[in-house]
């Protein structure tokens, strides 16, 4: 009687410990795809924050070459203040995304005036620009494919009970606004 206990006991134990080498595991797996979905979220922010910054030199660039738009580069500069103010992901991504509203506004605006098409610097900052928005659209698609894997892991069996007791849900995608396919309409009223 007492060895079937002891069987039993130790049946039982290594049942138990199976259980807790899953949950240590699961719980740390959970917290790299976690971790990997912040970073992949920081180095988005990185590429939002390169954009910010080459903006002043832009609107400089087009003050000095034109009598330009003032309401354009107004616009300009108060996305560029909402964004540096944001917080928070969702925040950051409205904030950006009037960011690219603004600037593509300044560059349909600037195909009216070819003799600042035609600066060195200009074109030079233009071109640092699309850089950055192809880094940016680079970034945002990492970013997404985490968010999908992180977002899978917490939702499957079993996993999903390890991560409902440490308080995950489902993170966010990154998404463009609506009608963000369209060009903007300028006027010269």
């Amino acid at each position: 009687m007492k060895k079937n206990m002891i069987i039993g006991l130790g049946i039982a134990g290594g049942m138990i410990l199976l259980l807790v080498i899953w949950y240590v595991g699961t719980y740390n797996s959970l917290i790299r795809l976690n971790e990997d979905v912040n970073g992949k979220w920081a180095q988005v922010e990185t590429q939002y924050q390169r954009r910010v910054d080459l903006i002043p030199n832009l609107v400089n660039t087009v003050k000095g070459a034109a009598n330009f738009e003032q309401k354009t580069l107004t616009d300009i500069t108060n996305a560029r203040s909402q964004w540096q103010a944001a917080v928070g992901p969702q925040a950051k991504v409205e904030a950006a995304n009037n960011v690219e509203s603004a600037l593509a506004r300044l560059l349909v605006v600037v195909e009216n005036y070819p003799q600042l098409k035609a600066t060195q610097n200009f074109l030079a900052l233009q071109d640092e620009l699309a850089n950055t928005e192809n880094k940016i659209s680079v970034e945002r698609g990492r970013y997404n494919d985490a968010v999908r894997t992180f977002n899978a892991r917490i939702k499957t069996f079993p996993t999903n009970i390890v991560a409902g007791n440490i308080g995950y849900t489902d993170r966010s995608y990154f998404q463009s606004v609506s009608e963000a396919e369209n060009a903007p309409n300028i006027s010269f009223n």
